[in-house]
Formats: C-alpha cells, sequence, structure tokens
C-alpha cells in the first residue's frame, strides 16, 4: 500500500482515537504529505532507515514558498508525525519500519522571555480605558497574567464560561483536556468592568471594534482574533518601554515564572498550565534559578 492511500485514516485516528486536535490533525497532514513528496509515494513496507536518512537531509535543505529553511524544531515535528504514522502501521499489522527507529535531532529550547511584576505593571498603566476597546484591552492582559490562559483558550471564550465571582471556570486547552483556571480578583472586575460597559448581547467574551471585522450580513462584532491580540499587546509594550519581545505567550510565561519565585510547586504550576508532561514545565526552573541565587546571598549566613 502507498503511503498517501493510509495517511487520511491515520489523521482521523488522530482526533477520534487520540484526542487531538483538529488543529494537530491539520499539521501532522502537512508533515506527512511533505514525506510523500520526498519519497514520491513510497510503499509503506518499503520505507527503509536509507529512506528516513536521506528524508532529513531532504527536510533539513528545504526551502519554503518564501525561500525560509525549516527550523531544527519543525523538522524534528516532521519527523515526529512520520513516526506516529509508523506506529499507526504497526499497531494495525502492517508491514513498515519500525517507529523505534526514528531518532529525534536534539533541540535546545528557546530562553523563555517573560516579564517581571514591574513590567507588568507598566504594560497594564499604558492602556487607556477611558473607551470599550481600552477597558477590553486591559481585562485582556489582566486575564492572561492572571490565569496563564493560552491565547487559543483565551479566544475562544464566552461570556457565559467566566464566572467573576468564583473567579474560577473550567477550558478546554490542548487535547481536549479541560482544566480547571483560576483568576484574580482584579482579573475578575476588569472583566466585570469591560462587560458592564458593552450595550449588545453577543456571545463572545472579547470582540474586535475593527472595522475590518463587521460582520456583512448583521453588522454586528465579530470575535476577536489571536492576531489582533498579538499586536494589541506588542503596541503597550512599546507604549511601556520594555524593549524585549512581548507576545500572548509571554504573558503565560510571566504567570508560571510568578508562581515559581513566590514559591508555588512545580506540579501546581503544571496543572495550571495544563502541561500533560513535567517536562515541559521544567522549562522555568532555569528562569528562577538565579531568583534562588539572589536569595541565598541575601537570606543565607556567612560563617
Amino acid at each position: 500500500m502507498y503511503t498517501s492511500e493510509l495517511i487520511l485514516d491515520f489523521i482521523e485516528s488522530l482526533e477520534v482515537e487520540g484526542g487531538r486536535s483538529a488543529k494537530t490533525a491539520e499539521n501532522y497532514k502537512l508533515y506527512l504529505e511533505r514525506f510523500v513528496e520526498f519519497s514520491d509515494d513510497i510503499q509503506v513496507g518499503n520505507i527503509s532507515t536509507e529512506t528516513v536518512r536521506k528524508y532529513r537531509l531532504w527536510l533539513n535543505r528545504f526551502k519554503n514558498e518564501q525561500d525560509d529553511e525549516l527550523a531544527l524544531i519543525t523538522q524534528s515535528y516532521h519527523l515526529i508525525a512520520l513516526r506516529g504514522f509508523l506506529k499507526y502501521l504497526s499497531e494495525r499489522n502492517i508491514p513498515s519500519l519500525s517507529p523505534d527507529k526514528i531518532r529525534l535531532p536534539k533541540v535546545s529550547r528557546k530562553q523563555v522571555t517573560f516579564l517581571h511584576f514591574d513590567e507588568v505593571t507598566r504594560l497594564l498603566d499604558a492602556i487607556d480605558v477611558d473607551d470599550e476597546a481600552g477597558l477590553r484591552d486591559r481585562a485582556i492582559l489582566e486575564l492572561l497574567f492572571s490565569s496563564g490562559l493560552r491565547v487559543s483558550e483565551l479566544v475562544n471564550l464566552n461570556r457565559d464560561h467566566v464566572n467573576t465571582k468564583r473567579r474560577e471556570f473550567m477550558v478546554r486547552g490542548k487535547g481536549q483536556k479541560d482544566r480547571p483556571v483560576f483568576i484574580s480578583s482584579a482579573a475578575a472586575e476588569r472583566v466585570d468592568e469591560y462587560l458592564a460597559s458593552r450595550l449588545d448581547n453577543l456571545p463572545p467574551l472579547f470582540l474586535s471594534y475593527s472595522r475590518n471585522n463587521l460582520s456583512s450580513q448583521s453588522g454586528d462584532y465579530r470575535r476577536l482574533s489571536a492576531r489582533s491580540i498579538q499586536r494589541m499587546i506588542s503596541k503597550y509594550a512599546r507604549l511601556a518601554g520594555i524593549t524585549k519581545h512581548v507576545s500572548p505567550h509571554t504573558m503565560r510565561h510571566s504567570f508560571a515564572t510568578d508562581l515559581l519565585m513566590n514559591g508555588a510547586d512545580l506540579r501546581s504550576v503544571q496543572s495550571m498550565l495544563g502541561h500533560s508532561n513535567i517536562s515541559t514545565t521544567q522549562v522555568y526552573t532555569h528562569v528562577t534559578d538565579e531568583h534562588l541565587r539572589e536569595v541565598h546571598e541575601k537570606f543565607h549566613s556567612d560563617v
């Protein structure tokens, strides 16, 4: 059987049996289609370690339509998708290369960028809250820093999802896994202030006020996009005089780092971030190492 004949079944199994999101399945499909392109739709029984070796070389030399090369982490994602595909074949007793024959390249994690508490304060103070859009922006930033939400999770929130009285609610994150989210009283107040300023009854928690986002049918404003939040945060970072790159994910990093620096344990932070593996959360430990050194220098007695 040819690779292309089995890809669709594998992608569907990712969502149905593996509980992966539609976005993850879409990415896997893209990566495997590139393998089909490289191998000229090889028969799965003919995939060998030599095929994989040449594929890795091909990925390393690959350039997209913008003439950009693939980052090492992206090359690794392609191999993860291929390994998952081979595991799928093995589970269904379809002869092919054993998935454990694929070894992933070692990828060094990028330094985590986060904001110190005083920088978060400067960022919030840069927002003019005299109009509805400003109230929305302040509520978004307070919510991101208070909760550690992913931007994809935040933009999908509706009014009735968030309980500002109890200051907790549930979100469905990666892998369709639900987790509790807790927010500060300040964030809850800001969300309430923003909602009180609105005259509509539209479901989305956060609306876009761009003319480009007006619905052509009803004239209602559409849900704010993740890209719009990225641009908004970058704007306030510039206004606040923060030179480092600040994104919605920076706020998530800041949330986790703030918890750890104030004594939270790693397992609790893992749960609040919705990480399935503790190793993902451990990326923050080196960020707090310098903080621990400062504590040691300040409080430990010399003899």
